[in-house]
């Protein structure tokens, strides 16, 4: 999922950076209103999962990694100024989550994560279920931009996961 999650990260960017500044900044009427804030909203809600997956008593090397990636405050705080200072912050996140996610193990997966989410309300929850959130809210949002490109006459071409999952002989 973290391979896919940087594919499609990739070319969702790619797609949008195709298009002028104040195209990816207009409101599309969308829940984060234009393309720009929706992939914000994705780069926010994944830095917030980080640094609550980084509290894992295992995950604690994870912290120097998330240090140049502050904490956001609330799920609209703009990481991204722009699409291009957006799209560097996006390509750096994604290689973190790339090298975090090759170094889970069936243990840590299968343990318990305690956290507070942003109203500070506790839960605690088995691993593998809240990194599976994780990746389907980025796709949930992705495929909302993908609509919004497709809209501003941009086609993003293939989103399937099954594209990513090579053939067997």
């Amino acid at each position: 999922m973290a391979d896919y999650n940087r594919w499609m990260n990739q070319r969702i960017y790619e797609a949008a950076c195709s298009l002028p500044e104040a195209e990816v900044r207009r409101d599309r009427g969308a829940f984060f209103g234009s393309i720009l804030q929706t992939l914000n909203h994705i780069a926010v809600g994944d830095t917030i999962w980080l640094h609550r997956f980084s509290q894992h008593p295992e995950m604690s090397a994870m912290q120097t990694e998330l240090l140049k990636f502050p904490q956001p405050s609330s799920l609209r705080q703009e990481i991204g100024s722009s699409m291009e200072s957006l799209r560097n912050y996006r390509q750096a996140l994604d290689e973190v989550i790339v090298r975090w996610s090759c170094s889970l193990t069936p243990e840590q997966l299968a343990s318990t994560l305690t956290y507070r989410n942003m109203a500070g309300q506790p839960s605690s929850k088995i691993f593998s279920h809240l990194i599976q959130h994780f990746f389907n809210h980025q796709t949930h949002h992705r495929g909302q931009v993908s609509t919004l490109l497709f809209q501003a006459g941009v086609d993003v071409g293939v989103t399937d996961l099954l594209a990513l999952i090579p053939n067997e002989s």
